[in-house]
């Protein structure tokens, strides 16, 4: 059995100790580094003190400046050895707080398998199952009458589109043999026309093009 295991088992590990809750705990241990933060502060100016003693002094009174330099010496190290303390304390109180954090994620979870469980023991499998298999039935049967009612209605005539295309191709098509008919091109000259220079020559030429072209427009 793990440790775990034995942690949350019922009347596990309070058979032999009863320790204080870990809110308890944590209260102390941030009393305790309050309280050691203070003395910091008091070391602290007491260390100022001894050197300022010990620089009025000086050589005038070797004695008494050596006597702040020991005092000093030891208020260091009481100093340091509340430095270690304090990380010592913060170390175990993050621990502590990590510890109770999952010891609460642990509880809930608990709670919500047990609230899971009691749900799903209403539950029947197998009346699930046929539940779907009649709400796949009716969305079937939906579909079937969607489509239906969607299917367009041609009171009994049906036609090729097919067929329908040709005929209209063929519509559009005598139209346009029909227009074409309706255009009267000039008729070509029998005689041959008199020879004028080129660039007039040309120039009657265009022009006659152009009334050629405007005359089969019409």
């Amino acid at each position: 059995m793990s440790k775990i295991t034995k942690l949350f088992k019922p009347g596990g590990g309070s058979k032999h100790r009863k320790g204080p809750s870990a809110q308890e705990a944590l209260f102390k241990l941030r009393e305790t580094e309050e309280m050691l933060t203070k003395k910091q502060e008091y070391l602290e100016k007491k260390i100022e003190q001894e050197i300022a003693t010990a620089k009025r002094h000086g050589t005038k009174n070797k004695r008494a400046a050596l006597q702040a330099l020991k005092r000093k010496k030891r208020l260091e190290k009481q100093l340091a050895q509340i430095d270690g303390t304090l990380s010592t304390i913060e170390f175990q109180r993050e621990a502590l707080e990590n510890s109770h954090t999952n010891t609460e994620v642990l509880k809930n979870m608990g709670y919500a398998a047990k609230a899971m469980k009691a749900v799903h023991e209403n539950m029947d499998l197998d009346k699930i199952d046929s539940l779907m298999e009649d709400i796949h039935e009716q969305q079937e049967v939906a579909q079937e009458i969607s489509d239906a009612i969607s299917r367009p209605v041609g009171f009994g005539e049906e036609f090729d589109e097919d067929e329908l295309l040709q005929e209209l191709e063929e519509l559009e098509q005598e139209q346009l043999n029909e227009q074409m008919a309706d255009i009267n091109l000039p008729s070509v000259p029998s005689k041959k026309l008199p020879s004028r220079p080129v660039s007039t020559r040309k120039k009657v030429e265009d022009d006659d093009d152009m009334k050629m072209l405007a005359a089969w427009a019409t």
